[in-house]
């Protein structure tokens, strides 16, 4: 019988009190057995670290201490996993229940699989977001949430900058596609997502970020990455000024005109 290999979750936190049970509850109650679980918390000064302690026994490894941001936080943990594949999920969000077995069974054709994104707002979802690889050249059309990479993609092309403060997932991610990593899609939905995180709430900074980026990778088309620029702001600018105006329905078309990748509206 085949072992079935041991995949690393990482989950970073910093005074998440109101949220990080649900994510541990997601992570240790899934179907697939081989799991190495890290938790990584920054030092919290709420009760975090009572909860994390709370499964302590179910959890592999965690520490609590100052960290020099969420890049910083992620290569702590990914330096502590052992896991062939390597998850992360932050303490605001969660994991369906057969996320990680899914992963396992397509993980092995490729270096790097994803899934779609259930988001949630005020406690009701508001749409699933897919996923699209091949649209990383433009933004970021990954749901980081639902990502599962290789170890040995982070031995050979690095681990997160520490040059960003919203769009460091994003760096990764294309830094691996235009070092040829192979990406693989699963169709249904792997994890879930508060809007209330911090790249939703920073978006313009994600922008600006973005476009960095893409100038370092993809330098030969510095004109189409500023255009496209605009075009991005735009696209994340004009929702946030319809809520303002409670024209909330406009959105969904809105949505469906200018994103790369597919809303479904539940």
């Amino acid at each position: 019988m085949q072992q079935l290999p041991l995949i690393s979750i990482i989950t970073i936190v910093y005074n998440g009190e109101k949220f990080i049970e649900k994510c541990i509850q997601s992570v240790l109650g899934q179907s697939y057995s081989n799991i190495e679980y890290i938790i990584i918390d920054g030092g919290s000064t709420d009760r975090t670290v009572g909860i994390i302690k709370k499964y302590a026994d179910s959890v592999t490894t965690w520490i609590s201490e100052k960290d020099e941001g969420i890049s910083d936080a992620f290569n702590k943990g990914l330096k502590l996993a052992k896991g062939e594949v390597i998850g992360i999920i932050n303490a605001d969000d969660w994991y369906e229940p057969y996320t990680v077995e899914k992963v396992a069974q397509m993980i092995g054709d490729f270096d790097i699989v994803y899934g779609d994104l259930k988001l949630w707002k005020n406690d009701k979802v508001d749409f699933v977001l897919k996923g699209n690889h091949e649209y990383l050249v433009k933004e970021m059309t990954v749901n980081h949430p639902t990502v599962f990479i290789k170890r040995e993609c982070y031995e050979k092309f690095g681990l997160f900058s520490m040059e960003y403060k919203c769009a460091m997932d994003y760096d990764l991610l294309l830094r691996f596609k235009v070092n040829h990593c192979r990406f693989g899609y699963i169709p249904t939905v792997l994890a879930n997502m508060r809007w209330e995180g911090l790249s939703d709430t920073q978006w313009l900074l994600g922008c600006k970020e973005t476009l960095l980026i893409k100038d370092k990778y993809l330098s030969s088309q510095k004109l189409s990455n500023r255009l496209y620029f605009y075009k991005h702001v735009l696209a994340n600018a004009v929702p946030r000024v319809l809520v303002k105006l409670k024209m909330e329905f406009i959105i969904k078309k809105y949505r469906s005109m200018f994103s790369q990748v597919k809303k479904v509206y539940e």
